[in-house]
């Protein structure tokens, strides 16, 4: 199955990594505390790892499905981390916080060497519009703009759209047998026939 690896050990990562674990990914929950990453918070997690995110994102696998979502909200966690998985050749990366936060961490990131060719693929504050308030809110936000992002899906309501309601791209469940992935027919990440 694809990974989903969530970075920061807050309620909004176990709401995710059910989310996640029911649309068939394989979920890390990763904190450099060790004190929050334990399987005790994290049930539903495939994997929990107490280290510092940027080391562990550096030294694991990923691919052109893998999902990464930065919930720390930390500077100090999330420049490295950012800076690195920008580089990565994965689906998704977005990151917690807000618009203003967004903001400084985009400084922050320039700071750092990161191009705005690599800026442009930050999902940056994380997750669609849905009003969302509570952990398990904002992880179907969340859940709503990966899957999104994976069908080249438009995020807004059905209702009126003039747009195809199935989007091509993988017929099956994230990770299910005889997913053809995230691209469609011409071999881009979200074309549509």
């Amino acid at each position: 199955p694809p990974r989903m690896i969530v970075f920061g050990a807050i309620d909004f990562a176990s709401a995710l990594a059910r989310v996640g674990t029911f649309l068939g990914y394989r979920v890390t929950v990763c904190d450099a505390r060790p004190v929050f990453a334990t399987r005790a918070r994290f049930p539903e997690a495939d994997e929990v790892v107490a280290e510092w995110p940027h080391e562990y994102l550096a030294r694991t696998g990923v691919d052109g499905r893998t999902v990464l979502c930065v919930l720390t909200h930390e500077a100090r966690f999330d420049i490295p981390l950012l800076r690195l998985a920008l580089r990565l050749p994965v689906a998704y990366v977005g990151a917690m916080g807000s618009r203003r936060t967004h903001l400084d961490r985009e400084a922050r990131l320039r700071d750092a060497g990161v191009s705005d060719v690599e800026l442009a693929r930050l999902r940056s504050p994380i997750g669609l519009d849905l009003g969302a308030r509570t952990p398990e809110e904002t992880a179907l936000s969340i859940a709503a703009e990966i899957v999104a992002t994976r069908h080249a899906g438009t995020g807004t309501s059905l209702t009126g759209a003039h747009t195809p309601i199935h989007h091509d791209g993988p017929t099956a469940p994230a990770g299910r047998t005889g997913s053809a992935g995230p691209t469609g027919p011409t071999g881009r990440i979200g074309s549509v026939a």
